[in-house]
């Protein structure tokens, strides 16, 4: 039976679009080359949107598709806007943006909108201003809570973030990455200076130890432990971050969240799906502000993220014999085992998480492929020329 909630899941790009699809997506949220919050992510073309479609519409759920446009738009930009708006009229189910040229645009050609959580909402006066204006849904602001959720979720649909990276500013408007870097985080180009480590000195040159120097770099957001508060709340959409992750992010995170919104979790499916997450990239997990005022345990002391397992590109299949179900795959780097576990990782399909049953080089069987070597290698599943083969390690 489908669940009342919708799970909505990042999009940078196909490959995440088929691990969002596969995993259970409700909808999809995704940009093109323009006015969106991740201009480094891959994003879409206009011309892409006919395939995207397609793609949602032979998934069971049918995943809805919904255009990011959130940035700042100023003067010099807004025929280049209206040019994206009309184009993309039909073509997606809605628009989420926040600044009030994109609203009039969306009203001009008849596209429901969603109001960014960059528009900051925080309480039911702005709330129905939106809803006057014609939004059909807000992404509330990330610094409510609960209660403050519910008010405002018995005036218009409201969707929250349930899980992935937080800024250090929360619903936006930084503006360090532009002062150190010159890269608006407002225009979608922010260069995470808030992840490094940083020391504080005044002006005569002492300075201040502390215990942990990533003063600014936020945990991610993590509500499967309290996913049935969230839904008590009157949340109708809960969001995934992670545009610019991988697609054994996007499908492991689906994938756990699918399973919360469909039923009650109990206990013991809660940390065992904790860990599972846990698995792929993480800052270490965060209730955000959803429970209580964050505190100094809310930052991540880590470096470079504490997932327990890190993916490592070992090579390419060339072909698939399906009579033999095996497959040629030429070794590009490392070494690849009998026994390993690997991610396949395609350009036109869902991810697939397999472990190696046997591999051959040269008509005989080995235990282990090295690189520079075309071996023959069962992985117990149909796979596709150019998929990409990922050693999947333990950190």
């Amino acid at each position: 039976m489908k669940s009342s909630y919708e799970l909505l899941a990042p999009v940078g790009d196909f490959k995440n679009l088929y691990a969002a699809v596969e995993a259970g997506a409700d909808a999809v949220y995704f940009g093109i080359k323009e006015f969106n919050m991740r201009a480094s992510a891959k994003n879409f073309d206009v011309r892409d949107l006919k395939k995207v479609r397609r793609i949602c519409n032979e998934s069971p759920r049918k995943p809805k598709m919904y255009l990011t446009l959130n940035t700042v738009v100023y003067d010099g930009e807004l025929k280049k806007l209206e040019k994206v708006v009309r184009a993309v009229k039909g073509k997606v189910d809605a628009i989420i943006c926040w600044d009030l040229s994109v609203i009039e645009l969306c009203k001009k050609y008849g596209i429901p909108f969603h109001v960014s959580t960059q528009a900051s909402v925080s309480n039911v006066v702005v709330a129905k201003f939106y809803k006057n204006l014609g939004a059909e849904r807000i992404v509330l602001a990330r610094e409510l809570n609960l209660k403050q959720i519910e008010k405002v979720s018995k005036v218009i649909g409201v969707e929250c973030f349930c899980h992935g990276a937080m800024c250090v500013a929360v619903s936006g408007r930084c503006f360090t990455s532009q002062f150190v870097h010159g890269l608006s985080a407002n225009r979608g180009q922010c260069a995470q200076p808030c992840r490094r480590a940083w020391e504080i000195k005044d002006d005569a040159g002492n300075k201040l130890k502390l215990v942990n120097n990533r003063v600014m770099s936020a945990k991610d957001l993590c509500t499967l432990p309290f996913i049935e508060e969230m839904k008590r709340a009157g949340i109708s959409s809960f969001k995934i971050e992670g545009r610019n992750r991988s697609p054994e992010y996007v499908y492991a995170v689906v994938s756990e969240y699918r399973k919360a919104l469909d039923k009650r979790l109990s206990r013991s499916e809660i940390v065992e799906g904790i860990a599972r997450l846990k698995r792929v990239y993480n800052r270490g997990f965060s209730s955000g502000f959803y429970l209580r005022m964050p505190t100094a345990d809310d930052f991540s002391f880590s470096e470079n993220g504490e997932q327990e397992e890190r993916k490592e590109f070992v090579g390419r299949v060339g072909r698939y014999w399906p009579k033999a179900g095996a497959a040629s795959v030429t070794m590009l780097a490392g070494r690849l085992k009998v026994g390993d576990e690997v991610y396949l990782i395609s350009k036109d399909a869902p991810i697939q998480r397999v472990v190696v049953r046997s591999i051959e080089f040269r008509g005989d069987g080995v235990k282990v492929a090295k690189k520079g070597q075309e071996v023959g290698v069962d992985f117990g599943v149909v796979v596709r020329r150019g998929d990409d083969v990922y050693l999947i390690r333990k950190s």
